[in-house]
């Protein structure tokens, strides 16, 4: 189901898969999966296996129907990559994709390595952006080296959560960085200054820099609701975008344009 997010630097999310499966220090409270619980309570159809792997095919053809460019966010709840969805699927959902070239498709995943070696010797659609997480320092950025491989017309790294200062960042080949903290009850804090060590490298490399949020940590180091928080950095938002003509007129209605 495709619908409407409250995720700042996308538009809708478009889910032809839902489910997943820890793999990291950043999963630990992993958003979707409390999401998904609270839907198959509410006998949302689709989430009767809860956050259980589960294709959903009838899915699939949800952009092709929709002709107003928009910005998707795909498998918000899952992981396109995922070791146990076939490479056919993904072929499926690759091709809706270049069936919709009026949209810009966001592709985020934490299986680096799986989507380098998917896309070896081939390129992904050209209205499609692919990126990785990167949390911590050990887990997270050598996911940046199996991204670089892959001839993408926008790779961006999601930093959300941030968990630790991540020093010396390889920013080579990176066009977007998104940061974010983490919310939820279990949520852990995030300190201004890694956020700043980031942002400096993308300023000094011209990396266009989003900051999404602070979750439920603020600047000042307490604990509140993530609302109160709020996005901004050194008093105002950050919201830059990698500038592509293809996803001009729908970047233009969402009001990021940088």
């Amino acid at each position: 189901m495709s619908t409407k997010t409250s995720i700042e630097w996308t538009e809708q999310t478009w889910n032809p898969t839902v489910g997943c499966s820890k793999v990291s220090d950043g999963c630990a409270n992993c958003y979707a999966e409390v999401m998904a619980r609270r839907l198959k309570a509410m006998r949302v159809r689709g989430y009767e296996n809860g956050f259980h792997l589960t294709l959903l095919p009838r899915r699939l053809d949800e952009p092709i129907r929709r002709k107003q460019p928009t910005i998707y966010f795909v498998n918000s709840m899952s992981d396109v990559f995922h070791e146990r969805i076939p490479d056919r699927y993904i072929l499926d959902i690759l091709a809706v994709i270049r069936q919709s070239p009026q949209h810009t498709f966001q592709i985020l995943t934490k299986r680096a390595e799986r989507m380098a070696e998917f896309f070896q010797g081939q390129s992904p659609p050209h209205n499609a952006w692919l990126g990785v997480t990167v949390e911590n320092r050990t887990q997270g950025l050598p996911r940046l080296e199996y991204l670089r491989r892959i001839s993408s017309c926008v790779r961006f790294v999601s930093v959300e959560p941030l968990l630790e200062d991540l020093g010396v960042v390889n920013l080579t080949g990176i066009h977007w960085v998104i940061v974010g903290g983490e919310s939820g009850p279990k949520a852990r804090p995030m300190k201004r200054e890694w956020i700043l060590n980031i942002k400096s490298q993308c300023d000094a490399q011209k990396i266009a820099f989003f900051f999404k949020q602070w979750g439920c940590w603020g600047a000042d180091g307490r604990k509140r609701a993530k609302k109160l928080n709020g996005r901004l950095l050194d008093g105002r938002t950050w919201d830059s975008v990698p500038l592509q003509a293809m996803c001009f007129d729908a970047l233009t209605q969402k009001g990021l344009m940088a």
